[in-house]
């Protein structure tokens, strides 16, 4: 089999396969029914992925399955449109003052959670004063930080007090899904992370439901019948843990999958069928990236100059050719081109393994009688984890480690079980050396999540990097309403990260979607792929 034939699945952007089949319990699904407005309904979609999901909480979770599954079962104030502009979900409309400092949600008086209890400004109040606790012990705090006060005006109005302008608050804050406070208000928020609700008994507003979690297996929702903006016409979805991509890929060649996000080593395959008339395909550049990370923490990677010279060491071109077929675009600094603040202009390290040698001579580092450098007594070797979820990322780490050898770095490739491996290197661990991984950037550009050193401790720079420069410059971006500017200030950050090479950036990933022509609904966008899916049927 050719290095072309290995599967792709970002860590935190992994590629979802969806299929139409039955369910696991072989639940028949009805495509001619009738919706009473004509509208045919029916199917069930069936999501296979390599990378099992962790737990259902936003939250808590960090991995994109357990992502795209609170997606269908909970529903935040607001959600984005494919072109990333933010539109009313749980709020019917908002308004803000000019100094951008109080904002008012006024919300859908028709929704239920899913035991049919009424949703009301009691569950907003609860589920973002979760991150402001002293006890949250969660990830995802930073976009909570700037909320001085959330006020319940009335059962379906909230105010939002902030102690500065932020300029993401509609489209990351806001976005974040609303637990319900009838079935989790007493819970310690010490003991939310761990509470059963987050696996077993999930309980939202969204357009699914939750039925059945079947470790290793798959997990299974109905549809809700009482969804606030109608009852969605698919009967069900099952997210199917499979185990591997080829799998997934033979069900698309026998039509057994009906919408597909493909791997860029199976773009050939898919511009086949698609030439068949099996498949519709389309596509345009993922908002993600692709790197080997380095762990600041670990005294091997504090010197700039040594992670420059990692970085030299490593031909991009040749992984994007030989791994990807060639579906990919070289990355010299973090963004993604799919976004508006995107950088093209940012300090490059071309291959150079030559340059690599002198330049970790200059740092310090020695051939020892091994070969091996060594500076101080200690050998330069580490480990290089990654999932073994992801075929294409054990590709890239077994070139990264054959290439570092070339420079006298010795390198050891661990591959860990996809919940293995979020454990380890996810906060408060932070259980590795370097990592071959991958990272959506979100609804909004903007990359404090990654790089600013409040997020070190319990967030998600995972890197452990801080550079007082990019904090001050980030800390600027969030309070800046006019785009042009806050894109000055993003590029100027990301100009100094790529600098700093906290992360060799390998390749910004193109994005491909295949779809069978009876399935009406989806369309390729990197903003939200599951967009209006209350409305997807198959014919």
């Amino acid at each position: 089999m050719s290095t072309k034939k290995f599967a792709w699945l970002a860590m935190l952007l992994s590629i979802l396969l969806i299929a139409a089949a039955c369910t696991p319990a072989d639940e028949a699904t009805n495509v001619d029914a009738a919706t009473k407005d004509g509208a045919k309904k029916g199917g069930g979609l069936v999501l296979a992925t390599t990378a099992a999901p962790t737990l259902f909480n936003p939250y808590y979770s960090t991995d994109t399955s357990s992502s795209t599954i609170e997606g269908f079962i909970f529903s935040g104030l607001v959600t984005v449109d494919g072109d990333f502009n933010p539109e009313g979900d749980l709020a019917e409309s908002w308004e803000f003052s000019d100094d951008g400092l109080r904002w008012t949600f006024n919300l859908r008086d028709n929704v239920k959670w899913h035991d049919g209890e009424p949703f009301t400004a009691d569950d907003v109040v609860f589920s973002y004063n979760i991150p402001l606790s002293e006890d949250y012990v969660g990830p995802r705090g930073l976009p909570f930080e700037i909320i001085e006060e959330i006020n319940k005006i009335d059962d379906y109005t909230v105010e939002f007090v902030l102690s500065e302008p932020y300029a993401p608050f509609i489209t990351i804050t806001a976005q974040f899904e609303v637990l319900p406070e009838h079935i989790l208000g007493d819970v310690p928020i010490a003991d939310l992370g761990k509470h059963p609700f987050n696996t077993k008994e999930p309980i939202g507003t969204g357009p699914f439901k939750f039925k059945e979690w079947r470790e290793g297996e798959y997990i299974l929702l109905d549809r809700n019948d009482d969804y606030y903006l109608g009852a969605p016409k698919l009967d069900s979805i099952t997210y199917k843990i499979v185990p591997d991509t080829n799998t997934a890929m033979a069900q698309l060649q026998v039509g057994e999958i009906n919408l597909a996000g493909i791997s860029p080593e199976y773009t050939e395959m898919a511009e086949d069928l698609a030439a068949k008339g099996k498949i519709e395909l389309s596509s345009g550049p993922s908002n993600a990236f692709e790197y080997i990370g380095y762990n600041l923490r670990n005294e091997l990677f504090q010197d700039k100059k040594v992670r420059q010279a990692l970085t030299h060491a490593i031909d991009k071109e040749a992984i994007i050719e030989a791994i990807l077929g060639g579906a990919g675009t070289v990355a010299n600094g973090p963004g993604s081109p799919a976004n508006w603040a995107f950088n093209p202009d940012m300090p490059e390290f071309e291959f150079d393994p030559e340059k690599a040698k002198a330049m970790l001579k200059e740092a310090g580092w020695e051939p020892g009688p091994d070969g091996i450098l060594q500076k101080d007594g200690k050998k330069f070797e580490f480990a290089l984890k990654t999932t073994s979820a992801n075929e294409i990322r054990q590709q890239i780490a077994e070139v990264a480690q054959q290439q570092w050898a070339e420079i006298g770095v010795k390198v050891s490739i661990e591959l860990l079980e996809w919940s293995a491996y979020v454990e380890q290197t996810s906060p408060p661990n932070w259980n590795f050396d370097a990592i071959v991984a991958g990272w959506s950037i979100g609804s909004d550009p903007d990359p404090t999540w990654f790089w600013h050193s409040s997020e070190i401790e319990n967030g998600l720079n995972y890197n452990g990097y801080s550079n007082p420069k990019v904090d001050e410059l980030l800390s600027e971006n969030t309070q800046i309403s006019d785009l042009d500017e806050r894109k000055r200030i993003i590029a100027e950050a990301d100009a100094i990260v790529a600098e700093d090479q906290p992360n060799t950036f390998i390749y910004y990933v193109e994005g491909y979607l295949a779809k069978s022509p009876n399935l009406h609904g989806p369309e390729y966008n990197s903003a939200n792929t599951y967009y209006k899916l209350h409305e997807w049927y198959i014919d």
